[in-house]
This record gives C-alpha cells, sequence and structure tokens, in this order.
C-alpha cells in the first residue's frame, strides 16, 4: 500500500504549524496544499465536512482532522522513528507544560499576527479599489 500523506494547511496557522513540525521530526514526507481559508477547497470540504477548517492530514485517502489528533497520529503510524515525546512520565509531562503554555500563550500572539496580515490586506484591496473607481484630474 502506497504511504500517500497530504496535509491541507495555511502557511502561518499556529496549529498546522504544529502539524508541519511533528512531521519533520519524524522525517515523514509528505504533500503540502496551501488553503485559501476564504474560498476553501473541494478537498478540504470533503476531507473535513464537520468543521470544514484546517489542518488535516490525508493518509491514504483518510482523513484527520485537529492538530493535537494529527501529531498523535502521525507518532503512533510512524512509531518506528523517534518518539515525539520522552518516555519517562516527568520529562512527558514538562513537556506537556510547554506545549499547552505554547498554545495558551503564544497562540495569541500568532493569532493577532494573523489578523493584522489580513486586515492590511483588506485595507490594501479597498485603497486599490477606491483608486480605480476615481478618476485623478
Amino acid at each position: 500500500m502506497a504511504n500517500e500523506v497530504v496535509l491541507l494547511d495555511f502557511w502561518p496557522s499556529p496549529f498546522g504549524m504544529r502539524v508541519r513540525i511533528a512531521l519533520a521530526e519524524k522525517g515523514v514526507s509528505y504533500e503540502y496544499r496551501d488553503e485559501d481559508l476564504r474560498n476553501k477547497s473541494e478537498l478540504l470540504l470533503k476531507m473535513n465536512p464537520v468543521h470544514k477548517k484546517i489542518p488535516v492530514l490525508v493518509h491514504n485517502n483518510k482523513p484527520i482532522c485537529e492538530s493535537l489528533i494529527i501529531v498523535q497520529y502521525v507518532d503512533e503510524v510512524w512509531a518506528d522513528k523517534a518518539p515525539l515525546l520522552p518516555s519517562e512520565p516527568y520529562p512527558r509531562a514538562q513537556a506537556r507544560f510547554w506545549a499547552d503554555f505554547v498554545e495558551k500563550k503564544v497562540t495569541l500572539f500568532l493569532f493577532l499576527f494573523i489578523f493584522v496580515y489580513f486586515l492590511h490586506e483588506f485595507q490594501c484591496t479597498c485603497l486599490n479599489i477606491y483608486i480605480s473607481t476615481t478618476t485623478l484630474y
């Protein structure tokens, strides 16, 4: 059976970044498909019909949704490679603590960055429309 792996994602997504890091750590080759969140692809809508959001890992035509679930799946499917978490309970708990910290603290700043990025893009589009529709004398 072919080991076909496709990641449906959006480049600045911290959730997709989490999956990309897990795939890289495991050395998994995959096809990356950048999604336009304002015009979602048929594949995304088909693979995640419930939430219709990224990231989605498609492994041999079977979708896995939600970044933490995808990371756990990657760790289990490619178990022959180095594990993503330490095997000892205390170091594993520390790793989970820092993952939770990033989830709650750092992700907020990434969302702010994404918001500002799209706000700037929207303002530029509005300005271009205004300029193109006005006659300059």
